[in-house]
């Protein structure tokens, strides 16, 4: 009787076993498409959302950058052809030329980007190509900066990280955000960031003023002390930029990033905000921190894709499909 009693609990606990690990596949392949974690899929969303949302701002508020580039003989020789003069093309001075009425209709793309990146979904292939359409946008932004900077390579390099927002999105939600190639792009997108914020920190290219008023703001330091403090901070932006790729060190890394990426986006409200101001000049500061949000939140996650499992339960079922994954984590 115990033999059989015995035999029977070993089968019922192995029957059990067996539906446990059934459910586990199952909850893998039907989860979220192609294996994606929703939680990781979030945090990109919100990077690409906030990154447009906050450019959006920029160009309703002010005006894109892109006079550098089309501010040049040629345009005006093209609006010419199209039967406008130079009166027309100039405008009055009060921003009603053609040149600066064509540039503030790009705030309507960019306000259709933000939308897209809340509406996208794994089958939505023409949101997703508006978005990747979007990342271009960013790219041309980004390049026009560069122009402006007389082609101070750092300056596009920087933008690494708000340029490949969408397209991470795009990735995480077409292959799966822990698909190795979601996750090279979004390790990509943080070295580009912070080699471009070190390259002017460590003083290889002419720091920022800017860069000396917020820490000195900020801090309340001088400018010997904000000047070493820089130094130190730029040496630490290139130590992230290879510890990321040392598996060791990589969610440290990773985990400085998210809170060096936070400081320095929000140490722009912060120095330039004041009571004094209308509305405190958060319609004049705010975005500087929005539209960094890819600085922090790439970063971020990395950090929850590369958590340790909670046991070994946790260790085994992420080899189920180990093409598609660089690293152990949590569901």
């Amino acid at each position: 009787m115990m033999m059989n009693a015995n035999g029977t609990e070993s089968a019922a606990e192995r029957t059990g076993d067996e539906r446990s690990a059934d459910e586990q596949t199952r909850h893998e392949q039907t989860a979220d498409p192609r294996g994606a974690d929703r939680m990781l899929v979030l945090v990109l969303r919100l990077a690409a959302m906030l990154c447009f949302a906050g450019w959006t701002w920029v160009h309703y508020y002010w005006e894109g950058p892109y006079g550098i580039l089309l501010w040049q003989d040629a345009t005006y020789d093209f609006a010419n052809r199209l039967g406008i003069s130079w009166d027309e093309f100039v405008g009055t001075g009060a921003d009603d030329g053609w040149l600066q009425t064509w540039i503030a209709r790009i705030t309507w793309l960019y306000l259709a980007c933000t939308v897209l990146t809340l509406t996208v979904r794994s089958k939505s292939y023409f949101q997703m190509a508006g978005l990747v359409g979007g990342s271009g946008l960013l790219a041309v932004l980004s390049y026009a900066k560069y122009v402006a900077s007389q082609h101070q390579a750092p300056m596009f390099i920087e933008h690494g990280g708000q340029i490949l927002a969408p397209v991470l999105l795009v990735l995480a939600l077409r292959f799966g955000a822990r698909h190795r190639i979601t996750v090279a792009t979004a390790m990509v997108a943080v070295v580009m960031t912070f080699a471009g914020h070190g390259c002017y920190a460590i003083g290889w290219w002419p720091t920022p003023g800017s860069f000396y008023g917020m820490i000195s703001v900020a801090l309340d330091v001088e400018y010997e002390t904000a000047n070493m403090m820089l130094r130190c901070f730029g040496l630490l932006d290139f130590v992230v930029c290879v510890a990321i790729f040392i598996p060791p060190l990589r969610r440290v890394a990773a985990g400085y990033a998210v809170i060096w990426g936070f400081l320095t986006a929000v140490a722009r409200p912060l120095a330039g905000m004041s009571w004094s101001l209308n509305y405190w000049g958060a319609d004049q500061f705010l975005h500087e921190t929005i539209l960094r949000a890819p600085h922090f939140l790439i970063p971020l996650y990395l950090v929850i894709l590369w958590r340790r499992p909670r046991n070994a339960n946790d260790a085994d079922t992420k080899q189920v499909n180990p093409s598609a994954r660089i690293s152990p984590t949590n569901d």
